[in-house]
């Protein structure tokens, strides 16, 4: 990465002393699907450089809390701001400095590695000069750097994740959304995603996952919002919820709420 790639906003004040910022914040966040309450009036902040987890049984309504910090859906009720803007008043702006690596693979088989970066960065208005600069050095930074010129095909699983976050990458992201990011990888494969997830979090990226590896909370997430039916049951660090309630996070996950821990 050039000199100064992720590494984004923080408050300083007069006399040089580093204070943190909220990338997002919401209050009363509620979502509604017609007569299902997917989220429940739930307050919750993100301050900038941490990896926030939001951790939950499927059905929980982690999913559509991160859709609607990035703008993919609108809350029903209540106020999320992401940078200090309202998601329902300038979700363009937004976009613009958020990365999503979602959890299905949705790279274009169509297209070599490289191709699918380059493309990529046309969302954002990189021009192309540029565009090959970044996704270069972002395929040096996943380690794909020999596969640029592979069809998708080609790849192995472990392969596409580290490449789909190399494309969440191409913007420079004040803000990277990981949605499940290591589902279905071996665990060789999964270590390799966060130790590339751990170099950001060193450049002080902000980073939002969901996951149902618990051991992938506890190596990466500084706090996590447990959420059960819509609500969030308790929000610390993991330490905290191991020291506070015993065992792993597996076993606080298990006892707030109620429900067996299910693998995707």
């Amino acid at each position: 990465m050039r000199d100064g790639a992720f590494s984004f906003l923080a408050g300083v004040v007069p006399d040089g002393i580093m204070i943190s910022v909220n990338i997002v914040t919401a209050k009363g966040l509620t979502k509604d699907y017609g007569p299902l309450r997917a989220v429940d009036g739930i307050d919750f902040s993100i301050a900038q450089g941490e990896c926030f987890g939001f951790l939950g049984p499927n059905g929980a309504g982690k999913t559509t809390v991160m859709r609607i910090i990035y703008c993919f859906v609108p809350p029903s009720s209540g106020e999320v701001r992401v940078f200090g803007m309202e998601v329902k008043e300038s979700p363009g702006r937004i976009k613009k400095k958020i990365g999503v690596m979602p959890q299905e693979d949705n790279l274009d088989p169509d297209l070599t590695v490289l191709e699918n970066l380059v493309v990529y960065a046309r969302y954002f208005d990189i021009p192309k000069s540029g565009s090959l600069r970044l996704a270069s050095e972002l395929l040096a930074f996943v380690e794909l750097q020999g596969k640029a010129k592979a069809k998708i095909g080609d790849l192995s699983g472990g392969m596409k994740r580290r490449l789909i976050l190399a494309r969440a990458l191409i913007n420079e992201p004040e803000l990277l959304v990981l949605d499940e990011p290591t589902t279905g990888l071996d665990p060789h494969s999964r270590h390799s995603v966060w130790d590339k997830l751990n170099q950001l979090k060193e450049k002080d990226t902000t980073l939002l996952l969901t996951t149902h590896y618990m051991e992938e909370a506890e190596k990466l997430c500084d706090r996590v919002a447990i959420m059960d039916a819509g609500k969030i049951v308790t929000i610390d660090t993991p330490a905290s919820l191991m020291q506070l309630h015993g065992g792993d996070l597996e076993d606080v996950y298990l006892k707030l709420t109620g429900k067996d821990l299910v693998l995707p």
